[in-house]
């Protein structure tokens, strides 16, 4: 493959990805063109140029930049949803994956009140045993769930050379939700039975409560954004270094 081509397939990549293609067409028309590319070479060396020159001519045959770049970018089905919906991506789905896991947390804790602690006004004392595991698993998909979805946040965005506007109201929302959650557990109503399991989103009633909800909001925020504060850093210095003389 001309070095050429290499050099104008990276630079197209970046540009369709920054447009909003999305990466699976990247992938297939970056594809495509090589394979073109390949066939444009074999003609002209049929012609009777030599492989130098074979390769310039198709170069050339191939097109330009713009042209290659406007045969993706005005074509709207292939643009991605993070760029159709960044609203419906990067805000509503991650709070409603947020939902669903906090929902799956609540149901385990409330299944394994019931089932290992059945004669307990709460499920928030010592345990041993499997329920270790059970309530464990629980407690790490609560707490996790709002780093986790961020990440995928992180991950969509830097994959697709996204704009940090959008993905910002994702991590901040998700953050915010992840500090002010509280979980409660009412006593049983009959005894014997399990009681039930609710879910708060409100700050504190103390100060020290607010302190603690701003601390751990803030908290999930700086774990959530960190992927892509390095990824931002290591694309900053591998532009320096390649405009370094």
């Amino acid at each position: 493959m001309p070095k050429a081509f290499r050099e104008l397939r990276d630079e197209l990549r970046e540009r369709l990805l920054r447009a909003g293609v999305a990466p699976r067409h990247v992938r297939r028309y970056l594809t495509e063109l090589a394979e073109h590319l390949a066939d444009l070479t074999g003609e002209e060396e049929r012609s009777g140029r030599s492989r130098a020159e074979a390769e310039s001519a198709a170069l050339t045959r191939l097109g330009g930049m713009e042209d290659l770049a406007k045969a993706m970018t005005e074509r709207r089905q292939f643009q991605s949803w993070c760029s159709r919906l960044p609203w419906a991506t990067f805000v509503l789905a991650p709070i409603l994956l947020l939902a669903a896991s906090y929902l799956v947390a609540c149901f385990i804790l409330w299944s394994g009140w019931k089932l290992f602690l059945p004669d307990t006004s709460t499920p928030f004392v010592p345990i041993d045993g499997f329920a270790i595991f059970y309530f464990g698993f629980g407690r790490l998909l609560y707490y996790s769930a709002p780093i986790l979805i961020g990440w995928g946040i992180a991950l969509i965005t830097c994959r697709q050379r996204l704009k940090g506007v959008w993905p910002a109201v994702g991590w901040f929302l998700l953050a915010l939700i992840g500090g002010i959650a509280d979980v409660h557990a009412s006593r049983p109503a009959v005894p014997g039975a399990a009681g039930d399991i609710s879910m708060s989103f409100i700050l504190g009633p103390s100060i020290h409560g607010i302190l603690y909800n701003l601390f751990h909001t803030l908290t999930i925020l700086l774990l959530t954004v960190l992927p892509y504060l390095i990824w931002r850093a290591e694309k900053a210095l591998s532009l320096r270094g390649l405009t370094a003389p």
